[in-house]
């Protein structure tokens, strides 16, 4: 509210239910910008900062109480709890907001609202400022601006407090606890969707859900970096990538391990491994307060660069496979990205045209990875199939990085010491 100054008003919408099929819905998640400044969970809702408003400055619009529907539905809050228990100023239920809300807009000289996110309640802000507009009487006032909220908000979202830090430990912890539960029970035979239920299990029993669709790659799935069919049978001598991680309280964790299905890797398997390891620990050295974000990910295109041309996979000199993005044939993808409320999380990666500074507070993923898929062209067959990937959270501190998920072993020889051992 002070960044917007009391001449404004921001607005912000509760996600609406989404339908699955028919009549069936999926479960319901709050929009993260929405639950990052309420804490209300709960659909059909409406956040308003309105600084400087002398009966509150924060109001929240939201479902009555409904002994019918909640019967059907659930509990709800109702305005009275809006206030009580999640902190609003004043609150009214969100049938009354057509009466109340375009008053607020018409006192305001600008609006803070991103347009495009939500286009049902995009139609219904603009009808709100065009019957203000159309009435046309002295007095009437229609706001000068229109200006996204979201940049605003983002880059808020971007530093990390304590609380939010801790809600990001608990998520890394279970998700550590999972690959953990999954590695032990790791065996030739099983099909993906069994060591995805592992996940699940474990996600649930803390009270948490994935947070996002889990992906279990064996063999030739594991150089598919969005699968998510989780449908094969695993085989004795292939490896098995798997990229999952749960969410508390909407903060995000996300992590990837490979390790071979059968307990041991191949020396091809190793070789790749290696590469990728070593290309994860020059990453996360890269992750200090006054690198820019670029760094982890060029430290660990050099170690690729490198490794992939000692093993023949590449040709020329480290320089010259660098330069021509030669290494982008086997690791397509970036180094990282922002972690928070979401999985891939809101936050500029550049200021201007230069990368953004790393600052203490700031979550990232590391995640280098080599993936070198069936049939690829003047590639030895030993190679081809293996796919692989190391994923880490990391909270850049004062003094450097922490690892959030450095519960989870990350050495081949540590990894083939976990995989089977429960089965």
């Amino acid at each position: 509210m002070q960044m917007i100054g009391r001449a404004s008003i921001a607005i912000l919408p509760a996600a609406p239910g989404r339908v699955r099929s028919r009549d069936v819905e999926y479960p319901y998640r709050q929009d993260s910008d929405f639950f990052y400044l309420t804490g209300f969970a709960e659909p059909e809702a409406i956040a308003v900062l309105a600084p400087g408003r002398q009966k509150g400055e924060y109001l929240l619009f939201c479902r009555e109480r409904d002994a019918t529907r909640e019967t059907w539905d659930g509990a709800r809050a109702g305005p009275e709890r809006a206030v009580t228990d999640y902190g609003a100023d004043d609150a009214f239920p969100v049938s009354d907001v057509d009466e109340i809300l375009p008053g607020l807009i018409e006192r305001s000289e600008r609006v803070y609202y991103t347009m495009g996110a939500n286009p049902e309640f995009d139609a219904r802000l603009i009808g709100w400022v065009t019957a203000l507009r159309s009435r046309g009487s002295p007095g009437t006032h229609t706001p000068d601006e229109f200006v996204a909220l979201d940049h605003m908000l983002h880059d808020l979202r971007l530093y990390k407090s304590r609380a939010e830090i801790a809600c990001m430990r608990r998520a890394a912890a279970v998700a550590v606890n999972a690959h953990l539960r999954a590695m032990a029970v790791c065996r030739p035979g099983l099909h993906e969707y069994e060591i995805e239920a592992e996940f699940l299990h474990e996600f649930r029993r803390n009270g948490m859900r994935p947070s996002y669709l889990p992906i279990v790659g064996s063999g030739p799935n594991a150089c598919i970096l969005h699968y998510s069919a989780n449908a094969r049978q695993m085989q004795e001598g292939e490896l098995l990538l798997v990229d999952a991680g749960c969410e508390f309280d909407c903060y995000a964790s996300d992590v990837t391990r490979t390790y071979p299905v059968g307990g041991r890797f191949s020396p091809a398997q190793r070789a790749i491994y290696d590469i990728v390891l070593e290309a994860h620990g020059a990453a996360l050295k890269a992750v200090r307060p006054g690198n820019h974000w670029n760094d982890p990910h060029d430290a660990a295109v050099r170690v690729i660069s490198r490794g992939l041309r000692r093993l023949g996979l590449l040709k020329g000199s480290v320089a010259a496979i660098i330069r021509a993005r030669q290494y982008r044939e086997f690791f397509m993808h970036r180094t990282g990205h922002w972690l928070g409320m979401d999985v891939h999380d809101v936050g500029d990666y550049k200021v201007g045209d230069q990368w953004r500074l790393l600052e203490p507070g700031m979550t990232l993923t590391i995640e280098p990875g080599i993936y070198i898929a069936p049939g690829s062209r003047g590639v030895g067959r030993r190679w081809q199939g293996i796919g692989v990937r190391i994923e880490d959270d990391v909270l850049v501190t004062r003094e450097g990085a922490e690892v959030l998920t450095g519960g989870l072993p990350r050495k081949a020889e540590e990894i083939e010491a976990l995989v089977g051992v429960g089965s």
